[in-house]
């Protein structure tokens, strides 16, 4: 991940009425197609009578063209879930999942009636969903020694880094993730600290 961008962080449901028919929008954050494998599961055994449950999903940055999926559930190819993915896309949130559970109303609205119902929805229940900024990080490792931690644990809470693992032998081996945009300060720091002798090394 080479550039920080907007992640989705709190659920939503809302209802758009077209034609009688009944479009209720659930989003939820999404990491995964496993997430959104297991939102659409939850879904369908909570409108069991439903007549689709259309689905959209950004595991990515919403620019990110890998990491995205879409279905139609039996609505007319490309006038469900391609709708819906665009509404997301143009959203500007990453790391989201749409499901559209549609209750047909009786009236039948044709591919266009549908794609506007359908990504109409998605673009509706946007305006409730929350973000925030997902940091760009790297991964790096330092060894220091026992009288250094505190020093390192301060600096690295000054740049919103994280320690991910850390391993306690003749010196403490600390594994890292740090936002890229403050990784030369965080190296510059260490180096005044430690008079050259603490370097961030890449992982192995």
């Amino acid at each position: 991940m080479s550039k920080s961008f907007l992640i989705a962080v709190n659920n939503v449901e809302d209802e758009l009425i077209v034609n009688r028919s009944r479009f209720i929008c659930y989003l939820r954050p999404c990491e995964s197609i496993a997430d959104a494998k297991l939102m659409l599961k939850e879904l369908q055994q909570l409108h069991p009578q439903a007549s689709h449950h259309c689905q959209a999903f950004l595991t990515k940055a919403a620019d990110d063209s890998q990491g995205y999926g879409f279905s139609d559930d039996g609505e007319p190819s490309g006038t469900a879930g391609k709708p819906m993915l665009l509404a997301l896309q143009g959203g500007g949130i990453g790391q989201v999942c749409a499901i559209v559970v549609r209750y047909f109303g009786g009236t039948k609205l044709g591919t266009g009636g549908l794609q506007r119902a359908y990504g109409g929805s998605v673009r509706q229940a946007l305006t409730l969903l929350e973000s925030k900024i997902k940091k760009a990080m790297v991964h790096k490792t330092l060894a220091c020694q026992y009288s250094q931690v505190d020093d390192v644990l301060h600096l690295l809470g000054q740049i919103e880094g994280e320690v991910t693992s850390q391993d306690y032998q003749q010196d403490v081996v600390f594994q890292l993730a740090i936002p890229i945009e403050k990784l030369t300060l965080l190296q510059d720091k260490l180096q005044t600290l430690s008079a050259g002798q603490l370097c961030l090394t890449a992982v192995k």
